[in-house]
């Protein structure tokens, strides 16, 4: 697969969360190749299913989210926009920020921010709070109240380009990059028989509340699920000990979300692959569409599958090509013949 070319086409995509349409559309034209149904649901989230044939095979679910932070607008002021966040959005990267205003047509608009020749120090040494800031689109009162109503989202101006030799850059890497890796594993299955069948979720809203996992995992009802998604990757000025090398290998999750046969499992074919990997240890709830995909109904056998990210929920979100590649051959890898080597009470 070529990364860069696929997540230019994901990540220039607008979709915050509960505004996915536009993503959920551009990956169904991507994952339909590849399946024997794809579909969006009542929640949009875009659902893909590869059939194996085989009577009575279990279901394996593979998540990756599409949704990104965001904003919404909550107000008009003097031709100025209040607005609130859709999802974590660090308000310490928000100050003379571009941003696009999901109208139609989109309009561009910038993060208001006071010069530092008129700020006090005090103002100079803190973060500014959401509540305080507002969207400057150009625009006078009356403009903005008929091109821009209350409920508008915007999103972070930006796509996905290359930074430096095997580094890719932009927005909304989380979780597309993710996406793209289900996207690379189900295409290396391709031309193989399966003794499962795959079921392949592009999410919505898991930066809200995770609604769209959560009611295709209902629906679905499958034996067992794996969550890819980005965890944090190393930068300077972060600790060694909640971070992770990018170049480093996919990260396997441990603890009470991740199901320890699927971990070892992952362990074990990362092995054979002769792949370098790394592990994370989840204490609690992971962070990710794994907690609620692993207690769907009567219970799902879980496992999480990170893809470390540097500068996360920023424009900036970096990965590491050879970290995407290698997460998708150990996914495909954990796919061959699950159905046959998977526990007996699983």
């Amino acid at each position: 697969m070529n990364y860069l070319e696929t997540l230019q086409q994901l990540c220039a995509v607008p979709a915050p969360s509960g505004f996915e349409a536009r993503a959920a559309q551009a990956a169904l034209a991507l994952l339909r190749p590849w399946m024997d149904e794809a579909y969006v649901d009542k929640m949009g989230t875009l659902v893909g299913v590869r059939r194996c044939g085989k009577p009575g095979a279990k279901r394996l679910l593979l998540d990756a989210h599409l949704d990104e932070i965001g904003l919404v607008v909550t107000g008009h002021q003097d031709g100025f926009l209040r607005f609130a966040p859709l999802g974590g959005v660090d308000p310490r990267m928000l100050p003379d920020r571009e941003v696009l205003l999901l109208t139609q047509p989109p309009i561009p608009a910038v993060v208001a921010c006071l010069p530092p020749h008129i700020q006090s120090r005090e103002e100079m040494d803190r973060s500014t709070p959401i509540r305080e800031l507002y969207l400057d689109a150009g625009l006078t009162q009356e403009e903005t109240l008929a091109r821009i109503p209350i409920g508008t989202p915007a999103v972070y101006r930006g796509g996905c380009g290359r930074l430096g030799g095997k580094l890719l850059c932009g927005k909304a890497l989380d979780d597309r990059a993710g996406f793209a890796v289900l996207l690379d594993a189900v295409e290396r299955l391709a031309e193989e028989e399966l003794d499962v069948d795959l079921y392949v979720l592009g999410s919505t809203q898991e930066e809200t509340h995770s609604t769209g996992a959560i009611a295709a995992a209902y629906a679905i009802a499958s034996n067992w699920c794996v969550a890819v998604d980005v965890t944090h990757g190393d930068s300077p000025d972060a600790s060694r000990d909640k971070t992770f090398p990018l170049g480093g290998g996919p990260v396997i999750g441990l603890g009470p979300n991740c199901t320890r046969w699927m971990a070892r499992r992952l362990d074990a074919k990362a092995g054979e692959l002769n792949l370098s990997v790394q592990y994370e240890v989840m204490a609690g709830s992971s962070g990710t569409n794994g907690w609620p995909l692993q207690i769907s109904r009567e219970g799902v056998a879980t496992a999480v599958l990170s893809i470390p990210l540097r500068y996360m929920h920023t424009p900036i979100e970096t990965v590491h090509e050879d970290d995407l590649a290698d997460t998708a051959g150990l996914l495909a890898a954990f796919i061959r013949h699950l159905g046959e080597e998977a526990p007996g009470d699983a």
